[in-house]
């Protein structure tokens, strides 16, 4: 019996471990995606806590997506308490979300996934190589950081969102100066596009479900009806009676569909709504497809081109930022009174994180504390589903050399853009 082991897999967010054990013949007996990080408790920090104080808390679990922990928070506890918010913050938080998608993408693309194409360890470099691809990914990261600072009230967990609405709205002049700097970021994000467009993938085929929200009317992100290729479940039912959670290798909820793993994040979200991208983001992917000769099953067959619907989703987003900048100028930025009326109950929300869909559920007692929570992120969704494709690909990489195998294993594993943070929440 052979063991492969790889103490740390560096350059991701968290820590984790790979592991694996390999019979004579080739067959892989035992493989595990080992979390390092501890359980933080995050929820059983909440158990008693005030419904105002809750969506601060849960942005703590994420300094990469903080946003959409907070946001997906807010609407779990409006859902509760039937609030409606109003069409200005339901503009403004889209906004957010969006910004935190692309300023996640544009960080794991270049400075953790590009490096694996070109055995490059080292940062600085990486951006002597790639000076203009640097220039790039910097260019649009501090864009969408400048937005989230703008709505957010700060660039790293933004703290003006809350029930009902935002602690304090942005003043319009800065919105108005995010438009005028939109048409250079999106030049830079076609030119990193094309950069990823470029680069020869390694092989991988194993198929799988992918799960994302599907809204009727726009691109997965901020809402929408539930979606499994090739049924569909409302949110609920789908947390509720779809979704078996895996307690026994703590401190991650491991989670599958059914008893099957499931994939989630950008290419679950291309894969079920590319309908809905913007023409630029279409245009690209099939380019992708014909200078790569890729079927659209085969390009969903290999988990390494997630890599490459991220730069999509950064073209389609920027995008996206641009008309709501322009809805929200023709409103009224003034802040409207609001008074939380306290009730008991329960309810669910679902919302786009830059690595998938996470569930966020809060029961609330008639005293505004919470009585039960649950948070499901997504790399805890998806981490089944990366042990899999890790079982097909190592079966391939047994023939070449421990150093090159391990920097394979790392390449694959930062595909997925793992956040071991979130899953250890």
């Amino acid at each position: 019996m052979k063991k492969i082991i790889i103490p740390h897999i560096h350059k991701i967010e968290g820590e984790a471990g790979f592991w694996a054990e390999v019979s004579r013949d080739g067959k892989i007996e035992k493989l595990r995606l080992q979390t390092l990080l501890g359980l933080r408790q995050i929820e059983g920090i909440l158990i008693g806590r005030r419904v105002e104080e809750v969506p601060i808390v849960v942005s703590r679990i994420c300094g990469i997506c903080p946003v959409v922990h907070i946001l997906n928070a807010c609407r779990a506890l409006e859902n509760t308490l039937e609030v409606k918010p109003s069409s200005l913050t339901t503009l403004l938080r889209k906004l957010l979300l969006a910004a935190q998608i692309i300023q996640s993408h544009a960080l794991h693309l270049f400075f953790l996934a590009l490096p694996d194409f070109f055995n490059i360890e080292n940062d600085l470099d990486l951006m002597k190589r790639f000076k203009k691809e640097a220039r790039a990914a910097l260019k649009i990261r501090e864009f969408s950081l400048r937005v989230t600072e703008i709505i957010g009230g700060r660039a790293i967990h933004p703290m003006r969102p809350q029930i009902g609405g935002f602690s304090k709205l942005p003043d319009k002049r800065d919105i108005q100066k995010l438009s005028k700097d939109l048409s250079e970021v999106y030049d830079a994000a076609l030119f990193l596009v094309k950069t990823f467009q470029n680069l020869s993938y390694p092989s991988l085929q194993r198929k799988t479900n992918f799960v994302s929200l599907s809204p009727k009317k726009e691109y997965a992100f901020y809402q929408g009806e539930y979606i499994l290729t090739p049924k569909t479940f409302s949110i609920g039912d789908f947390f509720s009676s779809k979704i078996e959670e895996d307690l026994r290798r703590p401190p991650v909820k491991r989670v599958k569909h059914l008893g099957k793993p499931y994939m989630l994040g950008a290419i679950a979200r291309i894969k079920n709504n590319q309908d809905l991208l913007s023409d630029e983001a279409k245009k690209s992917l099939g380019i992708f497809f014909k200078n790569h000769n890729l079927t659209s099953e085969k390009f969903f067959e290999n988990t390494f081109y997630n890599l490459f619907c991220q730069t999509i989703e950064i073209l389609h987003f920027l995008k996206k930022i641009g008309k709501l900048i322009q809805e929200i100028l023709k409103q009224d930025l003034k802040e409207r009174p609001f008074k939380l009326k306290i009730q008991k109950g329960s309810s669910l929300s679902a919302m786009e994180a830059p690595r998938g869909t996470l569930f966020t559920y809060f029961e609330v007692d008639t005293n505004g504390r919470i009585l039960d929570c649950d948070i499901i992120t997504p790399t805890a969704q998806f981490l089944n589903n990366l042990e899999e494709d890790l079982k097909v690909y190592l079966g391939n990489l047994l023939k070449v050399s421990p150093d090159e195998r391990i920097r394979k294993i790392r390449a694959l594993i930062r595909a997925y853009d793992p956040c071991i943070s979130c899953a250890t929440h």
